[in-house]
């Protein structure tokens, strides 16, 4: 994969989901009885926030390294 907008899609995409992974086992963790709809809505809201986070990071990075 020479193309580092590839590479940046597969690297972001992967924290993103990574964290909202991390938030839906957190809400677990808590022991706390959340109702379904919160549970999914905040780990989407996590995955697009992180996403609108690490997206220039990632990208930014990988275009330096790539030159």
């Amino acid at each position: 994969m020479n193309n580092p907008a590839r590479t940046s899609v597969l690297i972001y995409t992967g924290i993103s989901l990574a964290a909202a992974l991390l938030f839906l086992l957190a809400t677990y963790a808590t022991g706390i009885s959340y109702p379904p709809l919160a549970r999914i809505g905040g780990a989407v809201w996590v995955l697009i926030l992180s996403m609108i986070i690490t997206m220039p990071i990632v990208i930014s990075y990988m275009n330096k390294r790539h030159i």
